[in-house]
């Protein structure tokens, strides 16, 4: 009688545990920069390009492929005709009941999915966001897409890839100085500032059918253009009065309104998530800091990036509580800060960041030798992966979402 109550408490104990593993691992809405712990999965089962597409999309989506017996999660699949997977909890427990003890490996399986269609490393980053959505509750990025600059020389040219830059395509055939592409929301469309006119206009070019027009020919120069989150409103850099401001317009071109009014140089414009908002750049007073300014209108203000100096470049997060930048001192580095302003954090050395639409990852810019590379960051855990190189330059990144 004794040994049967003794096992049925053992049980119950060891599925008291497990139930208690598989619910401990919360959703984490919010997190500190770059002090928050990677995620410990292991991954088994997978070889060649999927095994190594699968451990670079989930480093840069906050985890870390360790030995199973570190792991909170195991991973398990094959890739043999199509990519299969599964995803478990993975939690050893030791309980003892007087003289008696038990030890059990206890898993929940969370995901098990087979994938079809595409090529293997295509459905690799599928399995990938799946995984990312199921741990995290955040929508994984392994199938998006980003446009970045390629210099080679005297001239630059835009392209667009996967969001670890395979895949790479020109969109561009200028043969002249290009620069800061941006997409617009929801559409397979990008604006950039390209010379192939002789000076530096802002140009349309739908993706979809390769159908491209100036958009902003403005005396002077145009350039840095950003679009509005609902696609309706494009902010720009224009120094048609003069001195390079922050204007807005709508997405047909009309109604064009110019919103700041100094001196000193403006740059850099991007939008909040709710469109109420455009940040900037701004040399104000003659120190470089960061603006904001109502996209109806009225006075700036200030966004504090306590404890960095020179910042630049700033990107709003899509979720709206982060502001990404470069601080220039004596190195570019890459910072961020609420996007009410505060203590800024210093994450790793680079320029151009651009947020992901999961708004934790961001491909930046990095500097190797005479020439740039992108790169990403894991906001959270500041791990960083170095992306596939295009032959030349590749710089200004810009994250579609």
């Amino acid at each position: 009688m004794v040994s049967f109550l003794k096992l049925a408490l053992l049980a119950a104990l060891v599925l008291g545990t497990a139930a208690f593993a598989a619910d401990e691992i919360e959703i984490v809405k919010t997190f500190t920069p770059g002090s928050t712990p990677p995620i410990k999965v292991n991954l088994s089962g997978f070889t060649g390009e999927v095994n190594d597409a699968l451990n670079f999309d989930l480093f840069v989506m906050g985890f870390i492929n360790v030995p199973a017996d570190q792991a909170q999660f195991l991973i398990a699949g094959s890739n043999n005709a199509n990519v299969q997977g599964t995803v478990s909890d993975k939690a050893v427990m030791s309980v003892s009941v007087g003289s008696s003890s038990a030890t059990r490996t206890a898993g929940y399986l969370r995901l098990n999915k087979a994938y079809a269609g595409g090529s293997l490393r295509r459905q690799a980053h599928a399995f990938a966001d799946d995984i990312a959505l199921t741990l995290t509750g955040t929508k994984g990025i392994a199938q998006t897409k980003v446009a970045f600059k390629v210099d080679t020389g005297a001239a630059s040219e835009i392209y667009i890839s996967d969001f670890d830059i395979h895949n790479a395509q020109a969109v561009t055939h200028d043969n002249t100085i290009v620069a800061a592409p941006t997409w617009v929301p929801g559409k397979l469309a990008l604006y950039y500032t390209s010379y192939r006119l002789g000076k530096p206009d802002i140009f349309h070019h739908d993706l979809g059918n390769g159908a491209r027009a100036p958009f902003a020919r403005h005396p002077g120069m145009n350039s840095s253009a950003a679009v509005s989150p609902d696609g309706s409103r494009v902010a720009m850099i224009l120094d048609k009065s003069g001195s390079p401001e922050v204007w807005v317009c709508n997405a047909d071109g009309s109604e064009l309104k110019q919103l700041t009014r100094t001196p000193e140089d403006e740059s850099s414009p991007c939008w909040s998530n709710d469109g109420k908002w455009i940040c900037y750049a701004s040399k104000q007073g003659g120190v470089r800091g960061l603006y904001k300014v109502s996209a109806s209108g009225g006075a700036a203000q200030r966004i504090v990036t306590r404890g960095v100096s020179n910042p630049s470049e700033p990107d709003w997060s899509p979720d709206g509580k982060w502001i990404v930048f470069t601080a220039q001192m004596g190195s570019f580095e890459i910072c961020v800060v609420p996007s009410e302003g505060g203590t800024a954090t210093v994450l790793v050395s680079g320029e151009d960041p651009s947020w992901a639409p999961n708004s934790r990852t961001v491909i930046f810019a990095k500097r190797s030798g005479g020439s740039r590379r992108l790169s990403l960051l894991d906001v959270p855990t500041k791990q960083v992966k170095d992306a596939a190189r295009i032959s030349g330059s590749n710089s200004q990144p810009s994250w579609a979402k």
